[in-house]
């Protein structure tokens, strides 16, 4: 039986599994590796630990599952989205890669919304604002503060293309992660030769770009040595975690729209046409289904928001083992009562992305008063980031793009009370899946199809991923939270200017 990879370089980590062609897994592994902060707002990785977390984590798999390397007939590639890797013209990596929740660039986002001629401009090239996450920004990041570095660059890649690369000698990205590049004309699903000229910048720093189901290449002879596979292997262009996380979900349909917490919180809405907000509060990239779009919210610090205050708040939980810590916060958190007695949490740990799109928001507890305790504020934390979610959703049905089901995935659909939470902040019923693996199988699917063993996508997503419950909204939740939800969306215009003085001053600390 034919068998398929999906590999997911995340943030965090590499993960790998291995499907058949009916979409059972059958084996799956992890690795981690670190991230450096040299400066507050700062992220970056060595892409080196990527290849040997790609290499362990096949290897890994291959083992478990005992299925004959023969029978690995492709491959696809999942990953963070909007880093960069520089490379030099004989492959070398020049400098650690940018992340996607890097904040370093807010000059050069204005640098470019400038050579644009405004924002409305800008968002009329490529379907979106100059944010700081995205890759166009470090380009010039590079150009601007190191020079020398700049004078080497020959190619900048996204970190699963940097896999590719390794894996196929081949310089290839495909649409859904080349949009959020900010270089990508997300209408036309090619590199805008318009911005890049305005910005001075080449076509030939870029790969080339398919859609997501293309076969870009076959393993090297000393790529299939170090995973133990074939040349015979195929890799299909894969998507970006966004997309490819959607695809696992089977958001491949108007209607359906996907919720998923993780480090960052994304709502992600398919859609047939490019529809763009001309705000820019939402981003309109390619799906990962040939020849449609999808509009997506980010949220930079959801779950970082949660871990962030479980390891250096709440890490005192008597007799608590550090590995119980989440559990047993979120079930002291559910003892609280809903709105957490009027106290709000801004998650802008990292500054924030959908709305605001201002890397210098801070977090933040308001209303705090005597009564309330560690359940409350714990409970004021995962409130603050599903509102936070619902800013995206808000604006997404305000553009008239349709929300028929919401299936939620990450770890804010593993925890039961945190499921009911989404629900009632919502207002709508919450699916989740049978089976949820993420962006690696949603990319393993994409594998599937390109080494043809389905037709299309939405074929290979509706045989093999089954929705197995729904959480329906408390009628008395769901009023406190429609209370709160007002105020909370107020708060950060009445804190813009004190976020941005006290951002200012922790620069130069």
């Amino acid at each position: 039986m034919a068998h398929y990879l999906g590999i997911d370089i995340g943030t965090s980590g590499t993960k790998t599994l291995l499907i058949d062609e009916t979409g059972h897994v059958v084996a799956e592994a992890n690795a981690e590796y670190p991230m450096e902060q040299p400066k507050p707002g700062w992220t970056q990785q060595d892409p080196e630990h990527w290849w040997a977390a790609t290499k362990k984590t096949v290897k890994a798999v291959m083992k478990k599952s005992g299925v004959d390397k023969a029978d690995v007939k492709a491959i696809g590639l999942s990953g963070q989205m909007h880093g960069s890797v520089f490379l030099d013209r004989d492959d070398n990596v020049i400098r650690p890669a940018l992340l996607w929740n890097d904040q370093r660039t807010a000059d050069q986002c204005e640098q470019i919304t400038s050579a644009a001629g405004s924002r409305e401009k800008l968002i009329g090239m490529v379907a979106n604002p100059a944010l700081t996450g995205f890759q166009a920004p470090k380009v010039l990041w590079l150009r601007d503060n190191e020079k020398r570095n700049f004078d080497k660059l020959a190619k900048v890649l996204l970190p699963k293309d940097d896999i590719r690369r390794r894996l196929t000698g081949d310089y290839v990205t495909e649409v859904s992660d080349a949009s959020g590049t900010l270089f990508l004309d997300v209408k036309k699903r090619d590199w805008s030769k318009e911005l890049l000229g305005k910005l001075d910048l080449s076509t030939d720093l870029l790969p080339r770009v398919v859609e997501s189901e293309d076969v870009t290449g076959t393993l090297t002879k000393e790529a299939a040595k170090a995973l133990g596979l074939t040349t015979q292997c195929k890799v299909v262009g894969g998507a970006g975690d966004c997309a490819a996380g959607a695809i696992g979900n089977g958001i491949v349909k108007s209607g359906l729209l996907s919720t998923s917490i993780g480090t960052s919180g994304v709502m992600f809405v398919h859609s047939d046409e490019p529809n763009v907000d001309a705000s820019g509060r939402l981003h309109t990239f390619c799906h990962a289904v040939r020849g449609k779009w999808h509009m997506m919210g980010v949220n930079l610090t959801s779950g970082g928001s949660l871990q962030w205050w479980v390891d250096q708040v709440v890490q005192g939980l008597a007799g608590v083992p550090a590995a119980k810590r989440f559990e047993a916060a979120t079930a002291e958190a559910e003892k609280a009562i809903a709105g957490s007695g009027g106290m709000l949490f801004l998650p802008y740990l990292n500054g924030e992305r959908t709305p605001h799109a201002d890397p210098n928001a801070r977090g933040a507890f308001v209303g705090m008063n005597l009564t309330h305790d560690r359940a409350a504020m714990t409970r004021a934390v995962m409130e603050g980031i599903t509102f936070a979610l619902r800013d995206s959703l808000e604006i997404i049905e305000s553009l008239g793009v349709p929300v028929r089901q919401i299936r939620a995935s990450g770890g804010g659909s593993k925890n039961v009370f945190w499921r009911q939470m989404q629900a009632d902040v919502f207002g709508k019923k919450i699916t989740t899946l049978k089976v949820e693996q993420g962006p690696a199988f949603g990319v393993a699917l994409l594998a599937a199809v390109g080494d043809g063993a389905y037709k299309h996508i939405a074929q290979a997503c509706q045989a093999t991923i089954e929705v197995a419950a729904e959480t329906k909204a408390d009628r008395s939740a769901k009023l406190t939270y429609n209370k709160l939800f007002p105020v909370y969306r107020s708060l950060y215009g009445s804190l813009k200017d004190d976020m941005h003085q006290l951002a200012e001053l922790q620069s130069t600390n």
